[in-house]
């Protein structure tokens, strides 16, 4: 393993949780032929197969399924090694992992969940790659899907809603054409809707959220956008009624084993305070209001 590159298994980690080298490109900002090169390198070097590699992407051969438990395992190793390094008496991280959407709003709201006299400093992990908080990769997650299986627990959050929006100047009666993210990007139901209407035109891809967010400000189309994030934002306004279909609950996620340590039981009660005081918001009752959220 001497010459096996730490980087090239870290790399490996997320193309193995996200099943392709564009997801895995997207998530670490490495092109996806410069991804495919380092994996065969490391292939050459460990000298096995660990990816079956097909057009939906790349599956995990045995011995890859094998290599990412223990490269995991060093994940854990290395993230000991470097609390340590940061000192003895460091304040304790609170890492809250959350998808591009909710991890906007979290940092907006960032005094409802932590303030300078607080004993413990917090950390946004903002993914669209879902984050493994049994194997204790974050310590809380917003997931749009209550967990089925693990030492998890859960508390039940918001429930999100989603429409079509268009900037304040577009015509959208006028002007029939939409703004999504590209299908090898959309990862969730809202990414994917644009693509599952074959009566809509789409104009113009994106491979991000936030990139998502300033074309249709810019007046480039209507796209899909959370209410909590279209009816928050000025420069927008909707061209359509809520799509029942992409509505879901939004489930706080912890390891059960964590859920009692006091800066993460504190942490995770500002937050459901923080989304039982916005639930309006985010069941896009507030439409037209343009109110700000409510900050507590």
């Amino acid at each position: 393993m001497k010459d096996v590159d730490w980087e090239a298994l870290r790399l490996f980690l997320v193309i193995a949780d996200t099943g392709s080298l564009a997801a895995a490109a997207n998530a670490t900002g490495i092109s996806a032929p410069t991804l495919g090169r380092q994996m065969a390198a490391l292939e050459k070097s460990l000298g096995r197969k660990i990816f079956i590699r097909h057009q939906r992407g790349y599956e995990l051969a045995a011995d890859g399924k094998e290599l990412r438990e223990q490269v995991r395992k060093m994940q854990l190793i290395a993230d000991d090694v470097n609390a340590w390094r940061g000192g003895a008496y460091q304040l304790p991280n609170v890492t809250i992992s959350a998808g591009t959407w909710f991890s906007r709003f979290l940092a907006q709201n960032l005094n409802a969940l932590w303030t300078p006299d607080d004993d413990f400093r917090l950390c946004f992990a903002s993914s669209e790659v879902r984050l493994d908080l049994e194997h204790r990769e974050a310590d809380i997650g917003l997931r749009n899907a209550r967990p089925q299986s693990g030492n998890l627990a859960v508390r039940r959050g918001a429930t999100v809603t989603f429409a079509p929006y268009c900037a304040t100047g577009f015509d959208f009666e006028k002007h029939n054409n939409w703004v999504s993210l590209g299908r090898e990007h959309a990862m969730a139901p809202s990414g994917q809707w644009v693509h599952l209407q074959p009566e809509l035109w789409i104009s113009t891809w994106v491979s991000a959220p936030h990139m998502l967010l300033e074309a249709i400000r810019a007046g480039a189309g209507q796209g899909v956008l959370p209410c909590f994030v279209g009816d928050a934002d000025p420069q927008l306004k909707r061209s359509g009624n809520l799509i029942p279909e992409l509505e879901h609950v939004m489930w706080i996620v912890m390891h059960d084993d964590e859920r009692h340590r006091p800066e993460k039981r504190e942490v995770i009660e500002r937050l459901v305070k923080l989304l039982g005081a916005n639930m309006p918001l985010f069941s896009g009752e507030t439409a037209g209001m343009r109110s700000r959220v409510a900050l507590i």
